[in-house]
């Protein structure tokens, strides 16, 4: 339970003097008591050298780190007071699921009687109670993992609880109930939490604020619904929402936009871009089908459709541009191949060079 303060931390493996090469690129950043933070980004991006910075596991090149207002950016990981589950199973071979749980707590001289209760209502959470005396060694993988999360979240003392895309090896089905289960504990003990995916799934129904990276930078930080619903570039629409957001190439004439011969109107400012590359992004969720011409609506070609159970998503092309458009399955399909598009100007926002205007 500490506020954790990166102050201008940054990493090279290879001691590189060149800040663009840097696995992690300098960065200030505070991470506020009992929160769960989600790190988000593909493989490569910064993620776990972040999380190995603040477990002591990798040393930064420059900058501080602090726990509260305490420098620890020298003092030995064994010392910092933190849990850390990694994203394959890592359990003591010689020891019972009991003995793996209650190992953290022996190790700081818990009691009996406490350690076994606290042990006890970890194993009832993660539904491991019939599993307490059996060997570890011979759990399947999922079930070893179990044991991994179950060892990180047994201490309610610590001082961060970090999780390096824990839930990689456990089964699609159980994610979800797992997810919960560990929200559940992270109430009572209201730890805080940083969590690393590449899953966005997983980040946006787990954590109260997102970090998405690219190439050792944050490029935005926000809750789940504040980079759902306005995304500051062009890759984190493209990486946040399944399909991604729509991204059509306007034109900027005096204070108006043009999609082709259509005026839209947009929420942003609109923004003096001549010169630039303007587009207009827009989640799919968000385009409706009109019965005609309108303001803020374009003429498109229904090009075919994919379903996901309860939603289908139709694929457009408008202006020679794809635009997908997600809707309820019990709408039903378009009677034709032309289409008239509605984009409200509410969910609209203009990019420029990429960027939110």
């Amino acid at each position: 339970m500490a506020k954790i303060t990166l102050s201008n931390i940054g990493h090279s493996y290879n001691k590189d003097k060149d800040q663009s090469t840097w696995a992690l690129k300098p960065l200030d950043m505070v991470w506020e008591s009992g929160k769960t933070y989600a790190l988000l980004g593909p493989s490569g991006c910064g993620k776990t050298t972040i999380l190995n910075t603040i477990s002591g596991l990798v040393t930064p090149h420059q900058g501080r780190l602090l726990f509260e207002d305490q420098d620890v950016t020298d003092v030995p990981t064994a010392q910092r007071n933190i849990a850390q589950v990694f994203q394959f199973p890592t359990i003591y071979r010689s020891m019972s699921v009991f003995e793996n749980l209650s190992f953290p707590l022996v190790c700081r001289g818990w009691k009996a009687e406490k350690i076994k209760a606290r042990v006890h209502e970890i194993a009832e959470i993660l539904e491991i109670t019939d599993k307490l005396g059996r060997s570890a060694v011979k759990l399947g993988a999922d079930e070893k993992q179990l044991i991994s999360l179950g060892r990180g979240l047994v201490r309610d003392d610590v001082s961060a609880l970090l999780m390096d895309e824990p839930l990689t090896v456990i089964d699609p089905q159980s994610k979800f109930e797992l997810r919960k289960k560990i929200k559940a504990i992270n109430k009572i003990n209201n730890l805080t939490v940083i969590y690393v995916t590449h899953d966005q799934y997983e980040a946006m129904t787990f954590a109260d604020e997102l970090l998405v990276m690219s190439f050792g930078e944050v490029i935005q930080r926000g809750t789940p619904e504040q980079l759902f619903e306005k995304p500051n570039s062009k890759y984190v629409g493209n990486f946040i929402g399944s399909p991604a957001m729509n991204f059509l190439p306007v034109e900027a004439k005096s204070s108006e936009i043009y999609f082709g011969s259509t005026k839209l109107k947009t929420a942003s400012a609109n923004a003096q871009a001549q010169g630039k590359a303007i587009e207009v992004g827009i989640r799919p969720e968000y385009i409706s089908l009109a019965t005609g011409a309108g303001e803020n609506v374009i003429e498109a070609e229904l090009l075919g459709h994919d379903d996901f159970g309860s939603v289908r998503v139709l694929k457009c092309v408008s202006g020679g541009f794809l635009i997908s458009v997600k809707i309820p399955r019990s709408q039903g399909l378009p009677a034709g191949k032309s289409l008239f598009l509605k984009l409200p100007a509410e969910k609209s926002w203009l990019y420029q060079d990429g960027h939110l205007a």
